[in-house]
C-alpha cells in the first residue's frame, strides 16, 4: 500500500491512525500542502486525486480518496484486524454520526484551501480568519460533547472500550483546535477521550510531530 500524506493534514492523520490500529504497513509518499504553492496541485498528483487533496491510498488498484472512504475500505478489506465499527447497526450509525460531525461539518469549513481562499481572495486578515476557525470548531465541539457525555454508549473511547472510527476523527480535530488556540475547557468528555487515545501507540505514532515530513 501507498499513502499520500502530509504531516499536518487532519484527514491524512485519520488514515495513519486507522492503518496503525489495523496493523497495516503503507509506504508513505509526502505531499507538501504549502511548499511551492502546494504540491497537491501538481499535474502528476492531480492524476491520482483530481481534487488535489490528501490523503490518497493506493492498494494495487485505482486510487482511493477521501479519508472516511479509505478507512471504510480498510475496514471491509481487512475485517480480521481490529474492527473500527461496532457489530450492531445502531452502534455503527452512532459511530458514523460522531465521525461525520467532525469530517463533514467541522473540518470542511476549516480546511486549508478554505482558509487560503479567505485570506487571498476575500482579503480576510489573520485574526478574523482564526476567529472563523474557532467559531466553527466550538459549534461542532459543543454538539460532540453533548453527544458523548449524554450517551451510555460512551466508554473509555467514543463508543465503548475500544477505539474506532469516531476516535480516529476526533483526535486529529482536537490537534488542529489546539493549533488555533481554541478554548477546550468546556469539553471535558472530548478531552478525556483524547487523552485515552493518545496513550495508545497507534495514535501517538500517527501524530503530526512524529511524521518524517514534520517541520
Amino acid at each position: 500500500m501507498e499513502l499520500y500524506t502530509y504531516f499536518r493534514s487532519t484527514a491524512a492523520y485519520r488514515v495513519r491512525i486507522a492503518l496503525n490500529l489495523k496493523e497495516l504497513d503503507a509506504d508513505y509518499k509526502f505531499i507538501h500542502l504549502v511548499r511551492d504553492g502546494g504540491e497537491q496541485h501538481s499535474r502528476d498528483y492531480r492524476q491520482l486525486n483530481p481534487q488535489g487533496l490528501v490523503p490518497t491510498l493506493i492498494n494495487g488498484s485505482a486510487p482511493i480518496t477521501q479519508s472516511l472512504a479509505i478507512i471504510e475500505y480498510l475496514e471491509e478489506q481487512y475485517p480480521q484486524h481490529s474492527p473500527l465499527l461496532p457489530k450492531d447497526a445502531a452502534g455503527r450509525a452512532r459511530v458514523r454520526a460522531l465521525a461525520q460531525t467532525v469530517a463533514c461539518d467541522i473540518h470542511p469549513l476549516n480546511n486549508l484551501r478554505v482558509l487560503q481562499y479567505m485570506e487571498r481572495e476575500m482579503r480576510v486578515d489573520k485574526p478574523a480568519r482564526d476567529q472563523w476557525y474557532r467559531h466553527w470548531v466550538e459549534e461542532g465541539f459543543r454538539a460532540l460533547e453533548s453527544m458523548l457525555a449524554c450517551s451510555p454508549a460512551t466508554g473509555r473511547y467514543c463508543h465503548g472500550e475500544t477505539p474506532g472510527l469516531a476516535d480516529i476523527c476526533l483526535v486529529p480535530q482536537v490537534f488542529n483546535a489546539r493549533r488555533f488556540e481554541c478554548d477546550l475547557g468546556p469539553y471535558p468528555t472530548i478531552m478525556r477521550i483524547e487523552r485515552a487515545c493518545l496513550e495508545l501507540e497507534e495514535f501517538s505514532n500517527a501524530a503530526p510531530e512524529n511524521q518524517p515530513d514534520s517541520q
